[in-house]
Order: structure tokens, then sequence, then C-alpha cells
């Protein structure tokens, strides 16, 4: 037991170690915002997709995809993210928009600056597919989902469709992804020179990513109410990797995927949940102590995953 627990700590420590070491860089004014919000944008425009595309493009891809795992992850998201709608409307009596800003905040997983850096530390390479496949999925249905969520009742215009299909276009993980997998379909990898351009830029996306989470974290801060942060971390962390594990014991796909998709449902929630409540003005303190929470939390919660995973 002991040394089980040892070796968890050797996977969550560093990881989380790095985030507060972020959080006490921006708090001690080490590291102010606007070097903060350039890291962001250096992480999630350049970093880790250069990552995703050249871990797809040297990769071997399954020649099969095991249905069960996407089966597994979304049905875990999808009923987090409907339970706490409902608590939302029937509990706490919150507007329909705010509603779905906390069933976002419940199902949509901190995958970029936090996942991305654990579950290759957790799994390696073997790791790495299943991870960046999810990845490519994950944002797209759950954006989509929400968006129409909020814009369903006063009926989906044209111009939401094509703001949504643009920002889906040009995401900058999403095109890394893209570039991969038509790399790999090509066959084409880099060498020389430029593979070591991209060897350096990806070997950097894991710590500036952690960084990155803790400068993010002391901006947030928690505030709103906290009754409703709490219940919305705890479907993240507990009840949403909870479910997706039971999926993976019933549906087949390889063990590595079935680990992957409940550490991946095991991650805090995501900034996205904060943009999102920003964009339509709703829920934006409760989504931002989310954020927080979750990721304070998941220091216990993900050691956790990994104990009944096995991972260490």
């Amino acid at each position: 037991m002991g040394a089980i627990l040892a070796d968890i700590a050797l996977v969550v420590l560093p990881v989380f170690g790095v985030v507060a070491m972020g959080f006490v860089s921006a708090k001690t004014r080490l590291i102010s915002d606007k070097a903060s919000d350039g890291l962001a944008e250096y992480v999630f425009g350049l970093a880790v997709p250069i990552l995703i595309f050249k871990t797809l493009s040297e990769s071997r891809l399954p020649e099969a995809q095991p249905w069960g795992y996407w089966i597994a992850y979304f049905t875990g998201a999808f009923a987090v993210f409907g339970i706490a709608m409902v608590l939302a409307i029937k509990v706490f009596h919150r507007s329909r928009t705010e509603a779905v800003v906390h069933g976002f905040s419940a199902g949509q997983a901190n995958t970029v600056f936090l996942g991305v850096p654990l579950i290759l530390k957790a799994y390696g390479e073997e790791g790495a597919v299943p991870l960046f496949l999810l990845i490519a999925i994950h944002l797209p249905v759950m954006l989509v989902a929400a968006t129409v969520l909020v814009e369903g009742s006063a009926g989906l215009s044209l111009a939401t469709a094509r703001k949504l299909f643009r920002t889906l276009a040009l995401n900058p993980i999403l095109l890394g992804i893209y570039a991969g997998g038509i790399a790999k379909l090509l066959g084409v990898q880099a060498a020389g020179v430029p593979k070591q351009i991209l060897d350096l830029i990806s070997a950097s996306a894991s710590p500036c990513a952690l960084i990155s989470l803790g400068l993010a974290l002391n901006r947030y801060g928690m505030s709103g109410d906290l009754k409703a942060t709490a219940i919305i971390s705890a479907l993240k962390l507990i009840v949403h990797p909870a479910l997706v594990l039971l999926l993976t014991l019933l549906l087949p796909m390889p063990p590595v995927w079935a680990g992957v998709a409940v550490l991946f449902a095991a991650m805090p929630c995501g900034i996205n949940a904060y943009l999102l409540a920003q964009r339509y003005g709703a829920g934006v303190q409760t989504s931002a102590s989310a954020v927080s929470l979750s990721t304070a939390l998941g220091l216990v919660t993900i050691a956790f995953w990994l104990y009944i995973l096995g991972v260490g």
C-alpha cells in the first residue's frame, strides 16, 4: 500500500507543484497579469497544438475505433451536465442560461492546462492517442450542446451558428489535430532541424500549461454561491469519473483507453466554462469559483482515481 501511494504521489505532486508555483508567482506579483495572458496564449495557440500534431503524426492510430470509449465518456459527461442543470433550476432557482453554465461547468473538463500534462505523465506515449482524440471531440461536442441549449429557446440564429462554426474551425487545438491526422495519413513526419524545433516547443507545453493554470487560479479566486460551486465540483470530480469507470467495465475498449477516459473525466472544471459564462453574462462568479475549487480539490480526488485505476 505504501509503495502504491508513493508512486501515485510521484504522478500527482509534481504536476500540482508546478501549478502551485504559478499561483504563488502571481500572488507575489513575480509574474504579472499581462504575462499570464501571454503565456496562456502561447500554450493554447502554439505549444499544445504542436505537441498534438507531433504526437498524432508519429503515433500508430487504432485500425478500428473503440466505440465503447466514446460512449462511456460522453454518457458520463452529459449525465452530470443534466444533473447540474436540474439542480440549478430546481434547487438554486437560476435562469435557464445560468443553468446551462452550471451544466457546462460540471461536464467540461480542464483538458489542455491540466489533463494533457497529468494524463501523459500517468500513461506516457501509450495514452497520447486516446487523449488527443478525445480532446478533438470533447470541446466541439460540449460547446455545441451548451450553445444550442442557451440559444435554442429563442431559436438558434444563423449568425450564432456561423460564429460557433468559425470558433471551432479556427481553434488552434483542433487545427493541430487536423494537421496531425493529415500528416499521419500522408505518411509525413518531421526530420532534422524541423523535428528539433517541434521537439523543443512540444516539450514546453506541459510545464507552461501548468504555470498558466496557477496564474489563472490566482485571477479567478473564490466568490459567489459556494453551495452551487461545491455541487458542481462534486459532480465533476466524483460523479463524472465514477459513471465513466462503471461504463468502461461494461463496454469493450483497450485498458489504457479506459484509464484515459476515467482520468479525463476526473479533471477539474475547465476554464472554458468561465469563458462561456462571460460570453452570456450569467453564472460568471459561480463558474470561476468552480474552476478554482475543483482544481484545489483535484489534488486529492485525482490521486484517488489513480489509486482506483492502479496507476503509479
